[in-house]
Formats: C-alpha cells, structure tokens, sequence
C-alpha cells in the first residue's frame, strides 16, 4: 500500500501556499541560473527549506523551475497541454526523466537532471560520436515501450487505427495549420504572403499525404535536438531527456525525423543515425521500421514544411528585440534558409532573393512600430518618401497619407497581399481616405521578357482626365521610398469588404461583362492618347508588334533558346521570315490596355462590369489587337467571342474596324506564337510562376508549343529524350 493521500489544505492554507510559490518562483528569476527556450525561461536553483516541506523535497535540492513565457508565439504542435501528465507516463520506463513536483498555470518545478546539455559539449552542425548517438536512438527506442494506457487521453482528431501512418502525418499537417499558421495570421500573414507563402499551403500538403507502411504507435518526444539531452555526470543512463510538452503518440517515424533535422547532424552522419535507430527499433518494436527507406523522406518533408512558419516568425521578432544592419542581415539569411526548405514540400514558386525578404521584413518591423520611430535611424528610413513630381499632389492625399499608407502596409493580413509577376499589391485603409489604397510596390530584380512602353500612371491619369466610361483605377502617388523601391499609391477597385478577396473572370467572361469589357474598349479610343505617347500611330502597328516578338526572343537566355530549338521553335531570324508572310490591314489607333488577362478584370456591380487594373502594358496602337489579346488569355467561349465582336463592330465607327474579319486571326498567331517563347522561357527559368495567370499558362504548355508550331507551318519535333516531352505534358 502506498502513503495515505494528504490532506487538501483549507482555502486560507491554499493561498498562504500560492504567495510562497510565487515568492520561491520571484527568487529563482532573480538569483537562478538560466537556461531560457522559445516557450519557458528555466531557472535552476536549491529548493528553501520552506518550499522543501511544501512539496515534499529535501532543502538544499536542485530543481528546475519552468516559468511559460508570456509572450511566447504559438509556434508548436502540441497534443497535450500538461507536461507534468507525460512526466508521470514515462516515468516507469525512463526513470531518469524529469518529475513534476509542482504545477501551476504558469509555472511549473521539476526535479533537476544533473549533468550539461549536450549542446555544450558539441555544437550544432559538429559530427556526434558514435556511441552517443547510439544512446540517442536506444532513447527514441525505449520510447516505445510506454504504454498507450499511461498516457494522458488524446485529442479527437487522432487517427482512430493506431497503425495509420499516412493519418498520423495527415493530422500533423492539419494541427500545424490550425495550432500554429492560424493563431499567427493577424500578426504575420502578410508577411508570409509577401514572401510568397499561400494561405493553403499546408492544406495543399495535408491532400497530398502519400499512402505509407503501417507502423504501431508509440510515444514521441518529437523535440530532441542538442538542448534537451543532458549527458549525465554519473554515467548511468549516459543520456536523459528533459523538455517533454511537445510528446505527442503517433508513428516512431515521425520521432526520426524531427530528431534528424533538429540535432543538426553533418549531412554525412545521417545514413548512421537512421542505421542505429533501426537496429535499435528492431530489438523492442520491429514493426515500428516498416517501410523506413522510403517513408522517411515524407516526415523529414514535413519537417522542412512546418518549421518555415516559426522560423520566419521568430527571425521578424528577433528584430523587435534588437534591429540593426546586422541583425537584419541575419533575420534575412534565416528567412531565405527556412523558404529554400520548405519550397519543394509546400509546392512555393521559386523562392524571393535576399532584397526582397529584407524589405518585406523591414516594412513589417516598422509595421509593428506604429510609426514610433524615436532615436531609432534605422526605422526612420522607412518613411523618406521621395515623391515623382510627374504626379502631382492631390489634395484629397496629402504626404502624411502616404506616410500612413506604408505605415499600414507591412502590418496588412495575408488575404489583402497580392503577389503578381512585377509586383507586390497591398489593400490598406488610410484615416479619412475613400475608398481604401493599393500599395503598388515593384519587386526588385524582377525581368519581365514583356516590356512595358509607356508609364502607368501617365496613362491612368490620361483616362481619368478623358473622362471616358473606363472603369480603372485612380492615381494618388508615385515615389521611392526605403532602398530605392519604386511605389504607386492607386485607389482600390475591388469589393467594399477589403477582407472580401477580388473576384476574377478566370473560367471566361458572362455576357454582360463581355458587353461591359467590349464597351470598355470601345470608350478608350477617346483617350487623348497624344499625351502618353507623342509618337503613336506613325507606323504599322502589326509590323512593330512582330519586331518586338522576333527581338525578345532573340533576348531569351541561351538555355531558353537552346530548349526552344529542341523543341522546333525557330529562332529569331526563322521566324522574322516565317511571320513577314503575313499583313494586315491600317485601323486608327487607341490606347490599348495590352494585357487583358483575367486577373486584371475585377467584377463589379454596375453596367461597366469590370474594373481593368494594371495598365503597366499599356500601349497605343490597332483596338483589334487588344480584344484578340483578350481571347487568347482568357478562356472564351465561342458565342462569347462572337459576341464581342458583334458589339465591338457595331459600337466603332469604320475607321477602327475595317477588314478586322480577314486580320484578327493574323493576331491570334502572333499571341499563339508569343506565347510558346514566353511560357518556354517562364519553365526554364522559373520566372513569375507565382502568379495565377503565368502558372495556369505554364500548366498547358505541351497545348500551346503543338498549336503554336502549326501556325507556323512547322512540324512538331519529336525530342531526342521522350522524357523531356512528357515533363513539359
């Protein structure tokens, strides 16, 4: 029989109890040794002879006190929120562990593990000696042999077979997402998005959870790297593990993997830790390395894809606490190593250079700041706004507007943060402006095979000025502020709910907005298009067009090139030949909106139907190139495009549609023909492919190279490797 239960002390007793725990947890942080983690401060010091008698210790004792952090991100996948519960499981079997003498909602003592970190005795990154890392996988081993009984009930969400590999990871991807992306969305969403993180990315990897070997379940530390093992002084066990409140019960894969990764082993001692983990597997729980060589990758995956969360949030807090050059210098490189190994599970399109995590972390520090930039030179650099005097100021946005403009734009949610090909879009609301403003940001080191001829916000204003029925944004500033980056302020077209995201035409456009769009278009031949570009209609628009397709592609990188030639595209001086073959007829020429793909029409409610966004291609030139353009971007169905054309002819006196019947498929070749060099070199050099218009467009590549080399009365060539045709299928 054990010790008879003691007494619950009387409510006065209770309170006197509290005040001394609290005042023993007060000495501990004032006179205690250190050991500080991301979720608890630890303080290590012998228990008072008071507190001894309350718990039940001997004064004199070391023990750990473990305060939670009050600030601490929620960062971690937990199972169960009481550490002591798993402390009181694994005792039977790890004796040695750390045992919970007190707990309290924010505080809890343990008993100390005498002995030193094994980060102190070995750096991350340093090679571990055989024989410890033989102690370490005879620790993941014995694990398994606590029983399911022991532990503490699990959530609902855990796989009901307890053999469910493939369950098991799908419920850690979904538990990340809901226990730590979630909870962080408001503080760090639009950071994630700036750096080209979906909102579904871990709901994408959760779908894509592969069939897997079953593998019993067992008990998971799932956070031992070199902090959380103490090498003992006695020698007997050689190893102990402490820091047990992120156990979870699940496949002893998982274990591997996170044990793998978070050690920081050199890359060449991983064959030998995974080796010793199985011979010592297979002595207590055989099963448990079932399909080992080829699961392991998944959890290692997983890994990579979940830590890029935390590891992009604590680099942004690390600059909270202390920014200089330096320090975000450091954040940046964080960040950058965090995407490089998340891109490939979580399926991220290409990952941002070094200038750019930089400024979307520095706009989110100051962000944070609320424009409480005192004694901080640093911080002050975030709003020298250097305005473009061809765009007037407005009365209705002054500079300090500009000023909240940037001060709201780092600390933007992720579902107001539009990532395109050459920029960065953020919604923000600005105090006594209306409608809410598009911070227009331009993404450094971007090269966009498309040039753009005339300036945006010259031909924005020209529209606004004509007073024509185009439904386009407004124009409120243009500068440069931190770092040179290139800024427009427009107003925001979309829905009144900023939270609401725009609606897009990208399955094709109803009639009553191809009526609206073919109005649109019609309404642009009244813009005074003199004023954006004084040289206009001087020579044959379909003639320069052409000039401009030959000389990108004779601009491709060679590795573009060379794969186009592999693949039967002719080169520049081939298909100079090959489309001079071809004329059309002179129209009078308008401005052109030059790239009305779907996702710069945004619905709306009224006659006009959509808002046209975007204008940086804008050009003058033939009004039939822009509705041609606009078919073949966008998936039209053909009594959609007849309707457009009869609207379009019928609205537009003779002089802008003459002969359109003989040349519009003249057009079409062209955008089939730009297109097939375009995408190719998008492939090649991963070029944008974050965009929804540039990766749908990819996505039907092997479509758009057979079309493309048809129209030019060229064969398809069958590759010398069959492998490469069918990757680009």
């Amino acid at each position: 029989m054990g010790a008879p239960p003691r007494p619950r002390p009387l409510l006065g007793e209770r309170a006197s109890h509290d005040a001394t725990y609290r005042a023993f947890v007060k000495l501990a942080a004032e006179r205690g040794q250190e050991t500080s983690g991301h979720h608890n401060r630890n303080y290590v010091l012998p228990l008072t002879p008071g507190m001894a008698r309350m718990i039940g210790g001997e004064a004199g004792t070391s023990v750990t006190v473990r305060v939670r952090r009050p600030d601490a991100l929620p960062v971690v996948i937990r199972t169960w929120q009481n550490e002591a519960d798993i402390l009181a499981a694994v005792r039977g079997v790890l004796p040695h562990a750390p045992q919970c003498l007190l707990k309290r909602d924010d505080f809890a003592i343990h008993s100390f593990v005498e002995g030193v970190p094994l980060s102190s005795v070995c750096d991350n990154g340093k090679p571990v000696d055989t024989l410890l890392i033989k102690a370490l996988a005879g620790l993941l081993a014995r694990m398994a042999q606590v029983r399911r009984g022991a532990l503490p009930a699990l959530p609902a969400v855990w796989p009901r077979n307890d053999t469910d590999s493939q369950g098991f990871l799908r419920t850690l991807v979904l538990l990340a997402d809901q226990q730590v992306r979630r909870p962080n969305r408001e503080r760090f969403g639009g950071l994630f998005a700036a750096l080209g993180i979906p909102q579904d990315a871990l709901a994408g990897l959760a779908g894509r959870v592969p069939a897997m070997a079953r593998r019993p379940y067992s008990l998971l530390h799932a956070d031992l790297h070199r902090d959380n093992v103490i090498v003992s002084y006695a020698g007997d066990p050689p190893l102990i593990c402490v820091d047990w409140e992120l156990a979870t019960y699940g496949d002893p894969l998982h274990d591997l993997a996170t044990h793998l990764v978070r050690m920081r082993y050199p890359a060449d001692q991983w064959a030998e830790v995974v080796d010793s983990w199985a011979v010592a597997m297979q002595e207590v729980r055989p099963a448990a390395v079932n399909g080992l060589a080829k699961d392991l990758r998944h959890y290692l995956a997983f890994e990579r894809a979940q830590s890029v969360f935390p590891d992009v949030m604590r680099a942004a807090r690390s600059l909270e606490e202390s920014f200089t050059q330096t320090s975000l210098d450091e954040a940046t490189a964080e960040v950058r190593r965090a995407l490089e190994a998340a891109a490939e599970p979580l399926r991220l399109v290409g990952v941002p250079r070094e200038g750019e995590i930089r400024r979307a972390l520095f706009r989110w520090l100051v962000s944070r700041m609320n424009g409480d930039i005192s004694g901080r030179a640093w911080i002050a650099k975030a709003f020298e706004w250097r305005p473009d005097r061809r765009v007037p100021e407005r009365p209705d946005f002054p500079p300090a507007a500009v000023r909240e403009a940037l001060l709201a734009e780092g600390a933007a949610p992720a579902g107001r943060v539009f990532k395109g090909t050459a920029h960065l879009n953020t919604v923000v609301t600005v105090p006594g402006v209306e409608p809410p403003v598009v911070v227009r940001r331009k993404l450094p080191e971007v090269c966009r095979r498309e040039r753009g001829f005339l300036s945006e916000h010259a031909v924005l204003r020209a529209i606004e000025e004509s007073s024509v029925g185009v439904a386009a944004p407004r124009v409120l500033a243009l500068g440069e502020a931190y770092q040179g980056d290139t800024i427009a302020l427009h107003t925001y077209v979309g829905p009144r709910d900023v939270d609401r995201p725009p609606s897009h035409p990208v399955h094709g456009l109803l009639p009553h907005e191809a009526d609206g769009l073919v109005d649109q278009l019609c309404a642009l031949t009244h813009v005074r298009y003199k004023q954006v570009d004084p040289t206009a209609g001087e020579g044959a628009f379909h003639r320069w067009l052409r000039d401009q397709l030959v000389a990108l592609v004779r601009d491709l990188p060679k590795e573009s090139q060379q794969l186009a030639r592999h693949l039967g595209l002719p080169d520049a001086d081939r298909l100079r030949l090959i489309l001079s073959r071809h004329e059309v007829s002179h129209r009078e020429p308008a401005l052109l909106h030059g790239d009305l793909n779907p996702w710069n029409l945004v619905r709306r409610d009224d006659r006009l139907a959509l808002t046209i966004i975007d204008w940086e291609m804008a050009v003058v030139g033939d009004p039939l190139y822009d509705l041609v353009r606009h078919m073949h971007l966008t998936p039209t169905r053909p009594e959609i495009r007849d309707r457009m054309f009869r609207r379009w002819e019928r609205l537009l006196p003779a002089e802008y549609t003459r002969d359109w019947r003989k040349d519009w498929r003249m057009y079409r070749e062209l955008e089939i023909v730009r297109s097939a060099y375009v995408d190719l070199d998008r492939i090649v050099t991963g070029t944008g492919l974050d965009a929804p218009n540039v990766r749908r467009a990819v996505d039907s590549y092997a479509v758009t190279l057979a079309v493309a080399t048809g129209s030019l009365g060229l064969p398809v060539r069958s590759t010398a490797n069959p492998y490469l045709a069918r990757a680009l299928a």
